[in-house]
């Protein structure tokens, strides 16, 4: 990709202050607001890469890269640059308290403050460097070994500091239950479906990939970790603690020597894997399965010569971004999503749908258009494949939001070959129309994946073994429908309707599944009911343009913390940032408050907040991956957004709306 260094911190502003916008946008407020478009508009145009897309870093925490060097050990690859780089990156992401937080500023993590400290020893970084001995002290603070997720534990167990005995059992059976079953691999979300089935593998052989002498982290051991098995919780008899029971009694019945389907199973699992790698050697495109497949494969005896994990390792190193004094692996890469909704900003912006830069990431996405069946197409067999991806290779799982940014922008831009476009923007809708779940809703890659039970078996501590129907993604496709004239009597249209409407909050705001957070599934939802032509002023929009007021800070932006997520007290609260300023202020336009103080004032805060170069910065993660587990900072959130922002409020005012 080519550009600027979005990763540079300074905060660059205007030359000349930033002018008030006033409701009726004065020639003085209005000059300094396309002022801001235009260079804002310019960035956008500098970083887009030679072959159409846009696409910029994809950060999330440290246990990602802590993990790569995990992998390289498993792996049997001696990489002693690459894990030192790693270690550098490690250190530099360390906190004042000594631990590793999953967000910029929140709170140290057990979990990522021991994989981190074990990827330091791994690397040959001295147990009494001050650095390791605070990370020790914090671990010891947030309740130590015993305190740490399962998949922490997992790579614990594969690097022989922990036993297999305390990690709950994934028996590789589990990949024979029928479709129609309850428990089936098809009633988990997709990236909980790539992790599990080569981690049934994993566990079926439980193997042990020793460390060197001075490699172990013995030493963060108390004796509360003497025994790490999952013990019953609190509540007598509950769903949790019924499958605590069936976790140790699956556990016994694993030592028998007698596992007639084992085979067979592990025959099914390994199949599986390989017919879910994609020709450029990526599994499901995110970086639990992309690790846990070739380590499966080991287990299964395929060597790292064969071709299978040789592109499989290719596609792991399309991942890593190489600064040259460290290295980091990103857990996804985000070429279609970045790359739709800049397309949609630039448009919103005033460039014409027929330019140059417009019409070559439209071809470029027509190209990445989905041609073969993936997993979704075990509950919706009759419908041909047409969506598209959120990376560069992934078409075992295209995603419904994607798909409907895309669709949007594919809508706006004059591609040349217009019957094409056409062609192809018609079989992704019908796909997409298709893969609505029976409340109403779409969620992020499958239909009715609501099984609840999933998330109270002992392996899912995580909460995220599901992907329900969500507000955010249907209001993406609402905002597409409408755009496409879609009418409100339509019947999905009005099953959709119900659902968002259902889902709202007493407060007044939408829960965001995919972006931080209630400000982000409400102004997808204001945007989704004015779009598809609902009645602003009916009492649902009104609660949310009262609610969005309300949590605008002192200086004119808006923020939200990752807490919310666990904390519904912090919703619509944090520091003030540029993406979730954009997304309140587009939420407020899209519910005919255009001209409203909260609006002007929020235009302001981003014109003032702008950089000399037309970009903006922020250190906050805006993005979600689990929510209360996994964040992330796309670091393009805080462009295209802030210029969608400004622009849709200037065509609103100079409209009158």
């Amino acid at each position: 990709m080519k550009g600027p260094d979005l990763t540079a911190t300074p905060n660059i502003k205007l030359e000349t202050p930033a002018a008030d916008i006033s409701p009726e946008c004065d020639s003085a407020s209005r000059s300094a607001l396309d002022r801001a478009i235009s260079r804002s508009r310019d960035y956008h145009l500098s970083t887009q890469d030679a072959d159409g897309f846009w696409v910029a870093e994809l950060e999330s925490n440290s246990s990602i890269t802590s993990e790569y060097v995990f992998f390289l050990h498993i792996m049997g690859m001696a990489a002693p640059e690459r894990v030192e780089k790693c270690a550098r990156y490690l250190l530099q992401q360390q906190q004042k308290d000594g631990g590793w937080s999953l967000f910029h500023g929140g709170p140290s993590n057990v979990s990522l403050t021991v994989e981190a400290y074990q990827a330091l020893k791994m690397a040959g970084v001295s147990p009494g460097r001050p650095e390791m001995v605070k990370a020790r002290e914090c671990v010891f603070s947030l309740g130590g070994i015993r305190a740490t997720r399962v998949f922490t534990r997992i790579f614990l167990a594969l690097l022989g500091q922990v036993s297999w005995e305390s990690i709950p059992a994934m028996p590789a059976e589990f990949v024979l239950f029928p479709s129609w079953f309850y428990f089936n691999i098809y009633e988990m979300s997709s990236w909980s479906r790539g992790t599990v089935v080569p981690l049934t593998v994993v566990y079926a052989h439980q193997p042990v990939f020793p460390l060197g002498e001075n490699a172990g982290i013995r030493e963060l051991f108390t004796e509360a970790d003497r025994d790490l098995s999952v013990g019953y919780r609190a509540g007598g008899l509950n769903w949790s603690n019924f499958f605590i029971f069936v976790d140790h009694f699956v556990k016994w019945i694993g030592k028998s020597p007698w596992k007639p389907f084992r085979t067979y199973a592990l025959k099914k699992a390994k199949r599986w894997i390989l017919e879910h790698q994609e020709p450029e050697g990526d599994f499901g495109g995110i970086q639990p399965p992309m690790i846990y497949s070739p380590i499966a494969l080991k287990c299964l005896g395929v060597p790292n010569d064969h071709p299978v994990i040789v592109k499989g390792l290719e596609a792991i190193d399309r991942f890593i971004i190489d600064n040259r004094d460290h290295m980091l692996l990103q857990a996804c890469v985000s070429p279609l999503w970045d790359t739709s909704i800049a397309c949609n900003a630039l448009l919103d912006s005033g460039l014409q749908p027929d330019h140059p830069a417009l019409v070559k990431a439209a071809e470029w996405m027509l190209k990445k258009q989905v041609a073969r069946k993936g997993d979704w197409k075990v509950k919706n067999p009759h419908t041909p494949p047409g969506g598209w991806a959120f990376e560069f290779f992934n078409e075992q799982y295209p995603d419904n939001d994607d798909t409907a940014e895309i669709l949007i922008a594919l809508d706006r831009i004059a591609v040349p070959d217009s019957a094409w476009k056409e062609k192809e923007r018609q079989r992704a809708l019908t796909w997409l129309l298709s893969m609505q779940s029976s409340n109403g809703g779409w969620a992020a890659f499958d239909q009715d994946n609501d099984h609840d039970l999933f998330n109270k078996i002992p392996f899912a501590d995580h909460g995220a073994m599901l992907d329900p129907p969500t507000a955010d993604v249907t209001g993406r496709v609402l905002w597409l429908l409408g755009r496409l004239g879609f009418p409100r009597e339509h019947p999905q249209v009005k099953k959709a309707l119900d659902f968002v409407k259902s889902n709202q909050e007493p407060d007044g705001c939408w829960f965001g599944r995919w972006g931080v957070n209630y400000i982000y599934g409400s102004f997808l939802v204001l945007n989704g009911l004015k779009s598809i032509g609902e009645d602003m002023r009916q009492d649902c929009v009104r609660k949310a343009v009262a609610w969005t007021k309300s949590k605008q800070n002192p200086d004119n932006g808006w923020g939200e913390t990752c807490l919310s997520y666990t904390d519904p007290s912090l919703r619509g609260k944090g520091n003030s940032c540029p993406s979730q300023t954009a997304w309140a202020i587009l939420g407020l336009v899209a519910a005919g408050e255009a001209q409203s103080d909260a609006a002007r004032r929020g235009v302001s805060y981003l014109i003032e907040k702008q950089r000399g170069d037309g970009s903006w910065y922020e250190d906050e993660f805006t993005g979600t991956g689990f929510p209360g587990h996994f964040y992330i900072r796309y670091h393009m959130y805080r462009q295209f957004f802030p210029l969608m922002a400004l622009a849709r409020f200037r065509n609103a005012i100079q409209n009158g709306e």
